[in-house]
């Protein structure tokens, strides 16, 4: 990010705590929420870091995001969990399920939890990073059922949203984290570019006609335009599939989904841990992900491409850049947490000098 300023790390995390806890949120769910949002900007993933923390603010405002309270659990059905998030705050509930988890995976090599009613989760690959340093496999997925912005393959109406899809892989260095969505962009990045009066550099989306369209404000009209799947228009079809997958994983486990009343911006969380330990064992799972990353590296790069970058391997890399540097933080991102901390009393940090 040329020009931005750079924060400490530790300031950015106080300051979202204390801006939650102003707002109303309780201290343990809100330091669960900062660290989250911190860690997406950490990664790179800026649509999903602090540029969150307004609308999660106005969420607790609204009572949409709820401020205290538990899961409420429905079924614990030996390694299969479901809980219903009552609107609580996504990463807390997340963060919370790991810790469920990885002692029910420790023992019999699996543990699934589905969350239904959750608020929004933030950045799916952070809950990778922890799951993966305890050499375990994470699968995680997430759906909105109260939102439509892409359209199934052919279609011209929105059903799904992006529908991410995420998995964390250990190896003997740095984690592989896959963090994908089945639709071509994001709602985030097309909210961005909308405001910033910028278009993509390829024709992802569809207008209200079903043209294809690479201006964001198709998304905005009325009716609106739609997100095309992953794929696009030629090969939408294999985006079209996750989301359907993921739609299953979600709403359908949780017996919550489009079937039902929209309730606001949130998730249905699917989540599963492997140990493989109970299968061929950790150490011949780090020595098949690890020849994989090696012939990976070693691939012949094309025109364009300095080498193969594993899935991860830059946002892990970003990480430890901002955690020495300093977390860059876009001119205005900064003038908005800025006037934010003025409306709660709570002081933004300094840049760093």
């Amino acid at each position: 990010m040329a020009g931005a300023e750079r924060f400490e790390v530790a300031d950015l995390g106080a300051f979202a705590r204390a801006v939650l806890e102003a707002a109303g949120l309780e201290a343990p769910l809100a330091a669960a929420t900062a660290q989250t949002l911190i860690e997406g900007d950490l990664l790179g993933h800026d649509t999903h870091g602090l540029a969150l923390l307004e609308r999660y603010v106005a969420a607790l405002a609204s009572g949409g995001m709820r401020c205290a309270g538990s899961p409420r659990v429905l079924s614990a059905a030996g390694v299969a969990r479901l809980w219903d998030g009552e609107r609580l705050p996504g990463p807390w509930l997340v963060r919370s399920g790991l810790e469920e988890l990885m002692p029910v995976a420790r023992r019999f090599g699996l543990a699934t939890l589905v969350i239904r009613r959750s608020h929004h989760i933030a950045c799916l690959a952070t809950y990778l990073v922890q799951a993966a340093s305890e050499g375990l496999v994470m699968l995680l997925a997430s759906s909105d059922p109260a939102v439509h912005s892409v359209a199934p393959h052919g279609g011209t109406r929105g059903v799904f949203t992006p529908n991410p899809l995420a998995a964390g892989l250990p190896t003997s260095g740095d984690p592989i984290l896959i963090d994908i969505s089945s639709s071509w962009t994001t709602n985030g990045m097309s909210a961005r570019l909308h405001q910033n009066r910028e278009q993509f550099d390829m024709a992802c989306l569809l207008d209200a006609t079903g043209l294809p369209s690479a201006d964001p404000a198709v998304l905005f009209t009325e009716p609106p335009g739609t997100i095309l799947p992953l794929g696009g228009l030629l090969a939408g079809h294999k985006g079209f599939a996750l989301a359907l997958l993921v739609e299953a994983l979600t709403g359908g486990l949780a017996g919550h989904g489009r079937a039902d009343p929209a309730e606001g911006w949130g998730a249905t969380v699917f989540m599963a841990l492997i140990d493989p330990a109970a299968f061929g064992g950790l150490a011949e799972f780090k020595r098949q992900m690890d020849t994989l990353v090696e012939r990976c590296h070693e691939n012949p790069p094309r025109p364009g491409f300095e080498r193969v970058r594993m899935p991860g391997e830059r946002g892990l890399g970003l990480w430890r850049e901002q955690e020495r540097l300093g977390i860059a933080l876009s001119d205005p991102l900064a003038a908005a947490l800025r006037a934010l901390g003025e409306r709660y009393a709570r002081p933004f940090p300094a840049a760093r000098k």
